[in-house]
């Protein structure tokens, strides 16, 4: 009972207390009254008003809880403007990217269009520019060369087809990218798109795009088998304006050819030249030989894997160039000597490769010698019958091992040692070189008889 009334008491005094402290802090204007159609008497008494409590004063983690709430709610309003902005930004680029795509997209299609159409008229001309030539080349020599003319020109006519074939698939490629409705042959302004085209619209676009690479896949195709068939023809082609070429099928002692000279072959100075493409390089090739019963090396052109040799007199006067040779590849050799000065070179492709002096120096070559290409026997020629007299080694025959097998052509020898600028001239691949005649061997004019499988073509 004491505690409650000691409660009451506190209450009481502290109700107390603030009503005078409350009437302490209002001040009152008591200035000149104003007539306000309202009677004095009229006037309402004023409503007591009960004094107010006073709060007592924040602690500091409210005053912490306060700041966080406050920068949480900034933050949320600063990640929702910024993500507001993100949206706005990136529909507008993807506004401003369809419009670019809508408007530019015809122009790109046309050009791609064009640049197709005029690789097809291109190929189609040089192609048909390679059959003309091929027919002039072979029109003055039916007999001669027929086979080989038959045989480039079905090889050129099919390679036509394919191109014509390739040419209408890219047509038609071509036309479902740029005549597809909707598709990128529009060449007007642009049309802004509704919302409900923006999603068709981008689906067009990336069917086109594929489209595009498809396109690009064939062209790359068509490039890519036009190579291989010019490097095929390349391969038939003869070089040097050649109508006509001796084939050595394979490595055999019966495959070779002899050359029957009109005039005497009793030189001191000489330079023999040819073309050739080895299918095969043994450790000794013969390509050109000359020699008589005394002595059947008297002149020697050999392959020795990717060298040339070139011999006078026999071995023991040698002249060899290296890394000269390549088997499946034309190749121009000339070999050229001197007697004053005993001066012998190489010639590969238009360039000397090598050379030597004092090689057989002051020897003539003798007459009455066999000329052979493809083979090398061990004596020149057969012993004569009526004299019964033989030299020991000379009636051997030919040895497979030594045999060329591949293609000849533009076999010819002077009697001097050409210039460099002729040779120069003779090794042109796209020249005129076989229409340059030797006066002691001339390519197309010198009789030359194949022996076994060996073959003009």
């Amino acid at each position: 009972m004491f505690l409650r009334f000691l409660r009451a008491a506190s209450l009481l005094s502290m109700c107390l207390c603030l009503p005078s402290d409350y009437e302490d802090a209002i001040e009152f204007n008591y200035g000149p009254s104003y007539y306000n159609e309202i009677a004095e008497e009229e006037t309402p008494a004023p409503t007591p008003t009960s004094a107010p409590c006073r709060s007592s004063e924040l602690t500091k983690w409210d005053k912490m809880f306060s700041m966080l709430e406050n920068s949480q709610m900034r933050e949320n309003m600063l990640l929702q403007y910024a993500d507001d902005i993100i949206k706005v930004e990136m529909g507008s680029l993807r506004s401003e990217m369809l419009r670019f795509v809508a408007q530019y997209g015809g122009s790109c299609g046309a050009a791609v269009e064009n640049a197709g159409r005029r690789m097809e008229m291109q190929l189609n001309s040089r192609l048909r520019e390679t059959l003309e030539l091929l027919k002039l080349r072979h029109r003055d020599s039916p007999a001669a060369a027929a086979g080989n003319s038959n045989q480039l020109e079905t090889m050129l006519q099919e390679l036509l087809s394919a191109a014509q074939t390739q040419a209408s698939r890219l047509s038609k490629l071509e036309t479902s990218c740029f005549s597809s409705p909707g598709g990128m042959n529009t060449k007007a302004g642009f049309h802004p798109l509704r919302g409900g085209e923006q999603g068709h619209h981008e689906q067009e676009v990336t069917t086109t795009e594929a489209t595009l690479e498809m396109v690009l896949a064939a062209l790359q195709e068509v490039k890519v088998e036009m190579e291989e068939a010019l490097r095929s023809s390349r391969q038939r082609f003869l070089p040097a304006g050649c109508e006509m070429a001796l084939l050595f099928p394979m490595r055999s002692s019966r495959i070779y050819t002899s050359i029957i000279p009109d005039v005497p072959v009793s030189l001191s100075s000489f330079t023999v030249c040819m073309w050739f493409k080895p299918t095969s390089i043994a450790n000794k090739t013969v390509l050109f030989t000359y020699g008589n019963r005394r002595n059947p090396y008297e002149i020697q052109l050999l392959l020795k894997r990717n060298a040339a040799l070139f011999t006078i007199g026999g071995e023991a006067h040698l002249v060899e160039a290296r890394g000269v040779v390549n088997p499946g590849r034309w190749t121009h050799l000339c070999g050229a000597w001197s007697s004053e000065q005993g001066l012998a070179s190489l010639w590969a492709d238009g360039v000397k490769v090598a050379s030597t002096p004092g090689v057989a120096e002051g020897h003539v070559l003798p007459d009455g010698g066999s000329l052979q290409l493809g083979q090398e026997r061990n004596g020149c020629c057969p012993p004569s019958l009526s004299s019964g007299s033989s030299v020991a080694g000379f009636e051997a025959g030919f040895d497979s091992k030594l045999a060329f097998a591949g293609k000849m052509t533009g076999v010819n020898m002077w009697d001097k040692v050409l210039s460099e600028d002729k040779i120069s001239q003779l090794s042109l691949r796209e020249g005129h070189g076989c229409e340059q005649s030797g006066n002691i061997v001339a390519w197309g004019v010198t009789e030359m008889v194949p022996h076994g499988g060996a073959q003009f073509i």
